[in-house]
């Protein structure tokens, strides 16, 4: 895989860097026109550091040359050029840079376009960077993000380039504030047809990466549309992005449409400006899906790319479940395992383990209303069919880590889990079975204690 090693555990807080602008641009079908943003300026968080770089420059496509790819266009504009194309080395100003520490809780720091020296992070903690990163309103259309793990290529949900990077590149980062990028061919996926209510974005990845293997999309980029892209929400389009660096690939990303302005009108202040593929772009490969007649999925043990539907799966015995993590751990994937829980009026008859990516989560989950419950919360929900009481937020068990870590795998156990790999050993033991699913294949196989279709319940 295309992963680079020695990421830092993706726990984090953050910090960031007072603007003095409330505005974002929004593409229209002939121009770009400008809204107000909600969110008012934080006076209580801030940045000491050097600024060491120019304000960037708009892109100039008006003299592109040739059609180019969306990801193409991003490294385009973070390069300053009219142009470029697949396999060009181009020196890239970062736009937000994430680093975190695995020393302890906390210590993140994320930079807008502002390095140097005397960086500071705020020790308030967060959760998975990630996801946090989204709700901090961090993730940007049209800008270019790095971070020092792998599955920093979650953000490519927002139309922007994202991709993890090891210390070394990390240090030059924030020296410099740019870092020189191969420029990686696209393979696009289009993905159509009426999502059925029993399908979520994991089941989308997993038939991506058992259709392309784990080393399909080796440094590519991996290009999502259709119609069934553009009806996923955000925190879905995340999901699908999230799992990009298990096929091999170097980023993934979503056009940024409607769904994605609403989700930031409330969460940034600053301009954006999103970029899209011209209809002429040239494209590594396409792979086409009706996702009409896609079944529900799982990957057994032990590569993310071992696909294989969950209905052919369901003699095999489980030990456990586990719900949480930056693919598998976000507010959406807590009200569908809530729904079908609901749904069922069971109980589990397997220790199933609930982690939450980040402390908004959390409080969602104690929070939120689950549609059709009759007042209940998620929190309630799950305490009805005995699952154990949501932790705090954190990778917990999906690294694997010390023997205490929450609801690491000790024993050579069979578990079922919304999280991205399933290697030997990712989540503790090394000849535990890990099958990777959705958070409604997950929390089916909970109610019967073996790996089932949620059709069973959902229907």
């Amino acid at each position: 895989m295309a992963s680079s090693v020695g990421f830092a555990h993706p726990t984090s807080s953050l910090i960031i860097n007072k603007k003095d602008k409330c505005l974002s641009v929004v593409p229209s079908t002939s121009q770009l026109s400008i809204y107000k943003c909600k969110k008012p300026i934080s006076n209580n968080i801030s940045m000491a550091m050097a600024t060491r770089q120019s304000e960037r420059k708009p892109a100039t496509t008006g003299s592109m040359k040739s059609p180019m790819t969306m990801t193409e266009k991003l490294l385009a504009k973070g390069a300053e050029k009219a142009e470029v194309k697949a396999g060009d080395n181009v020196w890239v100003n970062v736009d937000v840079f994430m680093t975190n520490d695995i020393s302890g809780p906390g210590s993140i720091g994320i930079f807008q376009k502002e390095f140097g020296e005397n960086a500071k992070a705020n020790p308030d903690y967060k959760g998975v960077c990630h996801i946090a990163l989204a709700q901090e309103g961090h993730c940007r259309p049209g800008e270019i993000l790095l971070g020092t793990d792998s599955h920093t290529c979650t953000a490519g949900a927002f139309g922007q380039f994202a991709t993890g990077i090891g210390n070394t590149e990390a240090g030059f980062v924030l020296g410099t504030g740019a870092l020189l990028l191969k420029v990686p061919q696209t393979l696009r996926f289009v993905m159509d047809g009426e999502m059925p209510d029993y399908l979520l974005a994991k089941d989308l990845i997993l038939q991506i990466i058992g259709e392309i293997s784990v080393a399909g999309a080796t440094y590519k980029s991996m290009e999502f549309v259709g119609t069934t892209i553009e009806s996923l929400n955000m925190e879905e389009r995340m999901t699908l992005c999230n799992m990009v660096i298990e096929a091999g690939g170097k980023n993934g990303v979503v056009a940024a449409d409607s769904i994605t302005f609403k989700y930031l009108e409330d969460k940034t202040s600053l301009p954006y400006e999103p970029v899209y593929s011209d209809a002429l772009a040239s494209f590594h490969s396409e792979f086409r899906f009706d996702i009409s007649k896609l079944e529900p999925l799982v990957a057994k043990p032990h590569s993310p790319d071992n696909r294989a539907l969950a209905r052919e799966c369901k003699d095999i015995k489980i030990d456990r479940v586990y719900i949480g993590s930056c693919t598998g751990g976000k507010t959406q994937d807590f009200l569908a395992a809530a729904k079908l829980f609901l749904a069922s009026g069971k109980k589990v008859k397997v220790p199933t383990f609930l982690v939450p990516a980040t402390q908004k989560v959390w409080v969602d989950i104690y929070t939120l209303i689950v549609p059709g419950s009759g007042g209940k919360t998620c929190s309630q929900i799950f305490e009805e069919a005995g699952c154990d009481t949501p932790a705090s937020p954190s990778c917990a068990a999906c690294m694997g880590g010390p023997k205490d870590t929450y609801a690491r795998m000790n024993e050579a156990q069979v578990c079922v889990s919304t999280t991205n790999r399933n290697f030997p050993g990712r989540m503790g033991h090394k000849e535990g079975q890990i099958y990777l699913a959705s958070p409604y294949t997950a929390t089916a196989s909970a109610l019967t204690g073996y790996i089932t279709d949620p059709r069973e319940f959902l229907h």
